[in-house]
């Protein structure tokens, strides 16, 4: 049945995709379509890390945007329709050659595998950040922006995730403080548009936190003006962090190409240095991270693995 394993049993199994965010999912639609018998694994909640954001709003085909957790449950939906096995365990390592996935549960073997991995916010690595994570420090104002009611919190960025997350929490805290290190913010025009008409919005820009203090939790953070080089502590109830992300690409231990941050290196098909192993969405080197090119690159993934697959059979 679907969302069942034998535990520690390696079943053989044509295809094993890693991740169930928008790529894995995208990927195992189009697996299931092609009747390839698919495993895919999670260690999260099926949607991964994508759940943490409440509306997806340049989706095609959502006029005002679509809630997160409907599109993935949608997703879910089409992939379980298919009998696509989904189970929840953690890939501990990969071995290219042999195909197989070693997980905390089971092992794991397959003819072709598709790595949608995705990735994790990255940190400021500031003195108080590990200190007071949980107890004002975030890294999701989605999950914890209702804890600010008229407080006064601080985001670290200036990228699209920061518009949308600062613009989320102003429904909660009487004040929201965006510090980005540079003279302008990288976010989307129309995103900065709707930042700077709202009120509760105020920006530190050419900023960097280089501290976050604070008892038994945050009370401020310490501000670095890059212009002047002067420091001056800020006070703030909350500091939500958006600096970008790190591939979760350390269970494959460097067995297949990456750049320098750990982001796979592909071809236009997907495919990684490794043959019949293909990447697909955040965890991979592109240009671009957002859901509707996730589930582009699941879909050539899982195109390329059946084409790998028919191959073998020749």
């Amino acid at each position: 049945m679907p969302g069942t394993f034998i535990k520690n049993y390696m079943a053989m199994h044509d295809l094993i995709i890693i991740g169930s965010g928008p790529a894995g999912l995208t990927a195992a639609l189009y697996a299931g379509r092609s009747r390839l018998n698919t495993l895919l694994i999670e260690k999260m909640a099926v949607g991964g890390r994508i759940l943490m954001s409440e509306t997806i709003e340049n989706y095609p085909g959502f006029p005002g945007g679509v809630a997160t957790d409907e599109l993935i449950r949608r997703m879910e939906q089409q992939v379980r329709e298919l009998e696509v096995n989904i189970v929840n365990d953690e890939v501990l390592e990969l071995d290219p050659v042999k195909k197989t996935v070693r997980a905390s549960s089971a092992t794991y073997q397959s003819r072709a595998i598709i790595i949608a991995s995705g990735a994790r916010p990255r940190k400021l690595n500031v003195p108080g950040e590990e200190q007071f994570t949980g107890r004002g420090v975030s890294y999701c104002a989605t999950c914890d922006a209702p804890f600010y009611k008229e407080k006064k919190v601080v985001i670290v960025g200036g990228g699209n995730a920061v518009a949308e997350e600062a613009i989320y929490l102003s429904r909660f805290a009487s004040l929201v403080n965006v510090i980005h290190r540079r003279e302008d913010l990288r976010a989307a025009k129309i995103m900065q548009e709707r930042m700077q008409e709202n009120k509760k919005i105020n920006f530190i820009l050419s900023s960097i936190v280089t501290e976050i203090k604070g008892t038994q939790k945050v009370e401020a953070v310490r501000i670095k003006n890059l212009i002047t080089g002067q420091e001056n502590d800020f006070s703030c109830d909350g500091v939500f962090i958006y600096i970008g992300y790190e591939p979760e690409t350390a269970f494959l231990k460097n067995n297949l190409t990456m750049d320098a941050a750990g982001f796979l290196l592909t071809d236009e098909i997907m495919a990684t240095s490794s043959a019949g192993i293909f990447a697909c969405g955040d965890c991979r080197k592109k240009s671009l991270y957002q859901v509707i090119n996730a589930c582009g690159d699941g879909a050539v993934a899982a195109d390329s693995a059946y084409k790998f697959i028919a191959n073998q059979e020749k």
